[in-house]
């Protein structure tokens, strides 16, 4: 089929949307359409999200009241079994995120909800080692595919210039987790020993029990795209789907649009060879084995520095550095989108986080040790919605977008191993050795992130000179008005 160059198709979309009125008519409908679509979706995204991360780092918080001496099983054991979560997570990400369009994110999402939510509850129930083991492993086959789910799945709505600020604010799901996870767990010890089960056992079953019901929940609630969505009017859908079309190189007169491209092994074969995604895993693994360690160790560490004097007061002290990072991770996402950079914006976030580690790694002092938790907290959380959105951004088509949204978080999960060892007990009080292993992955991520920076900037110069004119027909992100954003 013969199709008109890109930028012809640019400018009559342009013009597509100008029968919706003037760009002040039309800023006004882009705010109102944001507004329901951030209402509606955001929230329900940001307690998944929240449920993912409580259930997924609650056993921390188990493990200071008794899990391990309860099921009888040694620091190391307690260790495999995290070790054999992410092991499942890592392996279920690729292939949820091929599966979700086939069976809709309507119901995929709920689905892997709901059921991580019912193995959670049977945490709480385990006796002994095999039994901890097999349920964390299934736990993280369940988990796996929610965030690349969600990234995929927000792609679908918002354009490449809203997405920083949306998944920054469900990514604050995951920092408010470690607060309002300290303070739920606190609360939730305190219903054992109750029915037989200690306490430590009801933090599992009632969180999982909230996992269900937020998964029900999400079923009612998430639309499953622009086009079908209930709650905006018949102008705001059309006005939707037309905004979207500005992001892709060719307009649907000229090939599949993504919501109707067949699905083709070649596509998740460029994603897999794409340069940018082994740049951007790499990165997004060392701050992942950073943010992991945090999640899983920060009450034992901040035990460890003598100035709680139980575990409650533990709890209490581990919600302030995440509720600091939540506040600035917000405010990063909003100056990536502002100025569009996403891995520039990281190169001056990410050496917060490089601070902290080299201070608390060599610092004797309790107070300076915990003052550094939250450049630790801050630097990590405010950098992953900039590296999250970096791939989606610059992949188009639907299913390379689906495979290097996935193949990036499954790389960058293996941080959860690094996570799982790095700081065993006989390393405490000052850890020096974890630290200072995140440290040197924190550095070796910034140095990743600068090079993808290069490497995007490459690729725009060499679309500007031609060499990529062959790909003008492509719908993709090969197309020479396909611009990577730096």
């Amino acid at each position: 089929m013969d199709t008109k160059p890109a930028t012809v198709e640019m400018e009559e979309r342009k013009q597509e949307l100008s029968r919706f009125g003037d760009d002040e008519e039309q800023q006004r409908l882009t705010r109102r359409l944001l507004w329901k679509l951030d209402v509606r979706i955001l929230p329900v995204l940001a307690l998944l999200f929240l449920c993912s991360f409580l259930d997924r780092t609650n056993v921390g918080n188990a493990k200071i009241i008794g899990l391990e001496k309860d099921i009888k099983i040694s620091d190391h054991q307690y260790d495999i079994g995290l070790a054999i979560y992410y092991l499942f997570y890592i392996c279920s990400e690729l292939p949820s995120n091929l599966v979700l369009k086939k069976v809709s994110p309507k119901i995929w999402l709920p689905f892997l909800t709901i059921t991580w939510g019912i193995i959670t509850m049977c945490l709480g129930f385990v006796q002994n080692y095999g039994s901890f083991v097999a349920v964390r492993a299934l736990l993280g086959v369940a988990e796996g595919g929610l965030l690349p789910g969600m990234i995929l799945y927000l792609s679908s709505f918002y354009r490449r210039a809203d997405l920083a600020l949306r998944i920054g604010l469900f990514y604050t799901a995951a920092s408010l987790s470690g607060a309002f996870g300290g303070l739920l767990a606190r609360g939730l010890a305190e219903i054992g020993p109750r029915g037989g089960l200690e306490g430590w056992r009801w933090i599992f079953i009632i969180e999982g029990l909230l996992t269900i019901v937020c998964g029900f929940l999400s079923y009612v609630v998430l639309p499953n795209s622009v086009e079908t969505t209930s709650f905006l009017t018949a102008e705001e859908r059309e006005f939707g789907h037309e905004r979207l079309m500005l992001d892709n190189p060719m307009s649907s007169q000229g090939t599949l649009a993504p919501e109707e491209q067949a699905f083709m092994w070649s596509e998740v074969i460029r994603g897999v060879l794409n340069v940018q995604v082994w740049l951007s895993a790499s990165a997004y693994f060392a701050i992942l084995s950073g943010l992991y360690s945090f999640g899983l160790f920060l009450p034992t560490i901040i035990q460890n520095l003598g100035f709680a004097k139980d575990a409650n007061q533990v709890q209490l002290w581990s919600v302030i550095p995440y509720a600091v990072a939540t506040v600035v991770t917000v405010a990063v996402a909003v100056i990536s989108d502002r100025l569009q950079l996403r891995g520039v914006v990281m190169l001056f976030v990410l050496p917060i986080a490089i601070v902290g580690y080299a201070v608390i790694a060599n610092i004797d002092s309790p107070r300076v040790q915990y003052g550094m938790t939250f450049l630790m907290a801050t630097g990590q959380y405010a950098s992953v919605p900039c590296i999250l959105v970096w791939m989606s951004n610059n992949s188009a088509g639907h299913y390379k977008r689906a495979t290097t949204s996935a193949l990036q978080l499954a790389i960058a999960n293996a941080g959860g191993f690094v996570a799982t060892f790095n700081y065993p007990k006989r390393d405490g009080p000052q850890f020096h050795r974890g630290h200072t292993i995140i440290l040197g992955l924190l550095v070796s991520a910034w140095f990743m992130i600068l090079f993808n920076v290069l490497y995007c900037a490459k690729i725009n110069r060499d679309k500007r000179s031609g060499k990529y004119d062959k790909f003008s027909d492509k719908n993709d992100d090969r197309n020479p008005d396909f611009k990577m954003i730096l």
